[in-house]
């Protein structure tokens, strides 16, 4: 720690990413948590259902955490609370429908009644006290209701974090950006503004989430059959519109998917979405309607493989099989990663009749995000003296930085920073001073089943390059292999027949014969000499790197 008028800002995730957003503010005594999400996996990681943020530098200093402040209820901002809060033991802070979500989260790990939910309105103005720190919660417009920023008052100054915005003229909700208090802020004086950077390469602003709604009355309009609507669990306002309109044309909706109808009863429960008409029923009955007369809210708009959308596209589903006069709106745009995915789902959805609407060809999906000129207008609202991006790639940090020169900020003033950079917070300058390691948690399925790095790397090797299995006995006394390896292959690209397979034989038991006329070999050498042996013979002749696994059995003679 430096000075005791300063603070430290250290992100343990959405830094140089989109998604596991979680940071630190830090002084000599106090430490507040902002946001506690996790990621998803690409395809570079098979077999993972989540990605978590390693909170190890949490742990360590678990006596000073003051609170967990949350934004709001997205699963990159509360995802992780299941996983890691009992990690950390802290109070948590949120307005009401995210303290409703994440009690629907800890309730299904049977941590709800361990946790210290506070619930905050930000119409009300609240100053939430955290040791030397404290947080003003504004409101701002999202793809979610009840989402905030944070006004942090800090020994060093004031900072602003925008968490995920953008300006909606008309939001869903029809509770607008506080601009107000924006504005005072910048009257105090704005040391630092933390913003959302993700949606910087579009120009222009983005369009509100009404525009949605239009799009719906068209296509439902028009419709034929049955309505297939996949979307994020969390998009209560999409939901919303959903039914909304649905329900102005005749039709009841359905929602599938465990995450879906969870959050619909909660989002109900709260007030924060609204059937006036009784337009939801239960999708078992719903098979009983006429197809024109129902829709179908569902899961899976990122691809994700156990997803409704996902088990229907494959024909696995035990409630929905595509009919041609199927419509299906995928009313997302694919997660970064997420591409291939997704497309794959739509084709075998075209493939199998249905008319299929996506954001590439229909407004059936706009951002919750900031674009430039929302991005250039709230530097502009809050006039920080240092501006720092975040929940962004590489690309969008250095494109936010750009944007900023042209507002006139020069490098000292605008901060770029990765996972793990410490950036301190001093009355007169801000800066990096220090790095700490940072790192991810692989989770497959829902027993919270940990993955290595290690293992992801061989699942990742043997899916491109397969696997290769030779099993050898041995005996150590005669210094022999006893009769012939054998060798068997899966997901391998070449034929190991004969006379090649043969070849490789004849190359693994002089190789280990050879090492074992030597003197005394261990069970590792001679799997690492069986792993050398046939990696090699593979390359050469057909230029592949299959994952070899050795199966090495020591045997004694018969007397």
């Amino acid at each position: 720690m430096q000075l005791a008028n300063s603070v430290q800002l250290t992100f343990l995730g959405g830094m140089a990413e989109v998604g596991k957003n979680i940071f630190v503010l830090e002084t000599e005594d106090d430490l507040v948590v902002i946001d506690f999400g996790l990621g998803f996996p690409d395809e570079s990681q098979p077999g993972v259902d989540v990605v978590l943020p390693d909170v190890a530098y949490l742990k360590e200093r678990r006596d000073k955490i003051r609170g967990i402040f949350i934004t709001h209820g997205h699963e990159d901002h509360i995802g992780a609370l299941p996983y890691l809060w009992s990690e950390v033991r802290a109070p948590i802070f949120a307005t009401r429908l995210t303290a409703g979500l994440i009690t629907g989260k800890m309730r299904e790990v049977k941590l709800d009644r361990d946790i210290d939910l506070r619930v905050f309105d930000p119409d009300d103005h609240p100053v939430l006290a955290a040791g030397a720190m404290t947080i003003e919660p504004f409101r701002v417009t999202h793809s979610i209701p009840d989402a905030v920023g944070f006004g942090i008052t800090t020994p060093a100054g004031l900072i602003v974090h925008t968490s995920d915005f953008k300006f909606d003229p008309t939001p869903v909700d029809n509770k607008p950006t506080d601009y107000a208090t924006l504005e005072a802020f910048a009257e105090r004086g704005v040391k630092l503004l933390i913003s959302d950077c993700v949606h910087v390469e579009t120009v222009g602003e983005t369009l509100s989430e009404r525009v949605v709604g239009e799009t719906y009355e068209q296509v439902f309009a028009q419709a034929p059959g049955r309505i297939i609507v996949a979307t994020f669990a969390s998009l209560i306002a999409r939901i919303q519109q959903v039914i909304d309109v649905a329900g102005s044309q005749g039709r009841k909706v359905a929602t599938l998917g465990r995450s879906l109808q969870n959050n619909v009863r909660i989002a109900q429960e709260l007030g924060y979405l609204t059937d006036p008409n009784s337009v939801l029923v239960d999708a078992r009955d719903a098979h009983k309607l006429a197809e024109d007369k129902i829709v179908f809210i569902v899961t899976g708009s990122q691809g994700e493989p156990m997803a409704v959308l996902s088990r229907i596209a494959n024909r696995d589903h035990h409630e929905i099989q595509i009919h041609d006069r199927d419509t299906v709106i995928v009313s997302a745009s694919p997660i970064p990663g997420n591409e291939t995915s997704v497309y794959r789902i739509i084709d075998q959805l075209f493939h199998q009749g249905a008319e299929v609407i996506y954001s590439a060809i229909a407004r059936v999906h706009v951002s919750g995000h900031a674009s430039g000129d929302e991005l250039r207008r709230m530097i502009g609202l809050v006039k920080p003296e240092h501006v720092l991006p975040t929940h962004g790639e590489y690309r969008h940090l250095a494109l936010y930085a750009d944007l900023a020169r042209e507002l006139g900020y020069d490098d000292d003033h605008i901060h770029k920073v990765g996972p793990g950079d410490v950036v301190t917070i001093f009355s007169e300058r801000v800066s990096v001073t220090d790095r700490i390691p940072t790192g991810r948690i692989f989770v497959e399925g829902r027993s919270m089943n940990t993955v290595d790095e290690e293992m992801l790397s061989h699942r990742s090797n043997i899916s491109q390059e397969g696997l290769i299995t030779v099993a050898v006995a041995i005996d150590l006394e005669a210094g022999q292999v006893v009769g012939d390896p054998q060798i068997a292959s899966v997901g391998v690209s070449i034929h190991l027949e004969k006379p090649p397979l043969d070849e490789m034989k004849i190359a693994l038991r002089e190789s280990l014969e050879k090492m074992l006329e030597q003197g005394t070999v261990s069970l590792e050498r001679i799997e690492n000499r069986i792993r050398s042996v046939t990696a090699s013979y593979v390359y050469r002749g057909h230029r592949r790197r299959p994952r070899i696994q050795p199966i090495v059995l020591l045997v004694s003679p018969v007397t």
